[in-house]
């Protein structure tokens, strides 16, 4: 069969690349499970087309409609507890966690407590609940694979030394639609505008946190759990040719980079076979074609949501919960003509700093602050 897979996320755009990875090393990838958060219809036609047998939907009113689109036989679950089950089923060698957001966090804890590989695609995961994550990865011995291409590029960078002589690491940022902006001119910024992302094909809410660098804000977190950095070890450089994915620097001077085309199937592709490398489907770089790249530092006066996230892997605890949670918010308001774009970050920076960090914190309150952090985004667009 091959390595077996179950995808979390499997009808927003990483999980759709991922299928079509899979598709392409169909000797190697075999899919057994399937979940997405509301495109039902886009679900029980993958189901099909892979011969899925165990599928599950996040959001439990489109159960039913779910249901009907499968193939008989289909088993079918719905909710948080439903894709949890979807875990404890369908008997999977390796998790890809892609569900955006928080709604596929108890998944995630669920695949590792069972000590399977889980790659990871839904940074959300280690932003809310990085203090439980890894703990119990190195418990039960689930490797933790990103699959952001950032972080992925810093992990197979970690191989050409040791972990104790990293001097820091640095992630790359486009620069998003509005790298050049002045910060006047990005707080009246258009959804248009701001979905019109140079280099990069993702989902709206990614876009969109890759233009106000919450995206970047987000991965400092996550490279701060996910390779046991201090916040002062993580920098953010802009580069918008996005061909330089991140890079590690050593002790020695030496700066390790990885390199490629900005295609997320490269990555996933990774993450699936790692260590081993096989062909994949991405286009390749053409140096014929590359004159320049440049760097830059990420200007927090044009992009303050940056220093938010300085601020949250310092705090740990419950921070990255209630940031993560309250930029989700706050972007779902923008995208429905609630707020405007500059108010997404300044609405999150003000739940931000009306939180009480709990430093030890179980799934519950985790999920807790995570709930309060929506809730205080509501009051405040509301007034």
């Amino acid at each position: 069969m091959g390595k077996r897979v179950l995808i979390l996320g499997s009808t927003g755009s990483i999980g759709r690349s991922a299928l079509e990875v899979a598709a392409a090393l169909r000797d190697e990838v075999t899919i057994v499970g399937l979940a997405g958060r509301k495109s039902w219809r886009l679900l029980g036609e993958q189901a099909r087309r892979f011969n899925v047998g165990h599928v599950a939907i996040a959001e439990e009113r489109w159960f039913d409609d779910l249901r009907r689109e499968c193939p008989a036989g289909t088993r079918v679950w719905a909710g948080a507890e439903g894709l949890v089950e979807l875990v404890a089923t369908c008997e999977a060698d390796f998790v890809l966690a892609a569900i955006v957001g928080a709604a596929g966090l108890p998944a995630t804890l669920a695949a590792v407590q069972r000590g399977i590989d889980v790659g990871l695609a839904n940074k959300e995961s280690l932003v809310i609940a990085g203090a439980l994550l890894m703990p119990l990865a190195a418990q039960t011995g689930a490797r933790l694979i990103p699959v952001d291409s950032e972080h992925s590029a810093i992990y197979q960078a970690l191989g050409a030394g040791r972990r104790e002589d990293v001097l820091r690491v640095h992630l790359t940022a486009s620069g998003g639609p509005f790298r050049d902006w002045p910060p006047e001119r990005i707080a009246r910024a258009t959804l248009r505008e701001a979905l019109n992302h140079p280099t990069w094909s993702m989902g709206p809410k990614v876009t969109i946190d890759s233009a106000t660098m919450m995206n970047k804000a987000l991965e400092v977190i996550e490279a701060r759990w996910l390779f046991d950095l201090r916040p002062e070890q993580i920098n953010v450089l802009i580069h918008p040719e996005s061909i330089v994915h991140s890079l590690v620097e050593f002790c020695d001077g030496s700066l390790i980079a990885q390199l490629g085309t900005p295609d997320m199937r490269t990555p996933i592709q990774y993450a699936l076979t790692c260590p081993r490398r096989v062909p994949g489907i991405a286009r390749t770089l053409d140096w014929a074609q590359v004159r320049a790249l440049h760097f830059e530092p990420a200007s927090r006066e044009r992009f303050p949501a940056l220093e938010l996230g300085y601020e949250a892997a310092r705090r740990g605890g419950t921070s990255g919960a209630v940031l993560n949670a309250a930029n989700e918010a706050a972007v779902e308001r923008f995208q429905a003509g609630r707020i405007p774009f500059g108010r997404v970050v300044e609405v999150t920076r003000l739940v931000f700093e009306r939180q009480r960090v709990v430093p030890h914190p179980t799934l519950e309150e985790l999920l807790a602050h995570d709930a309060w952090a929506r809730q205080e985004v509501a009051r405040c667009t509301e007034r």
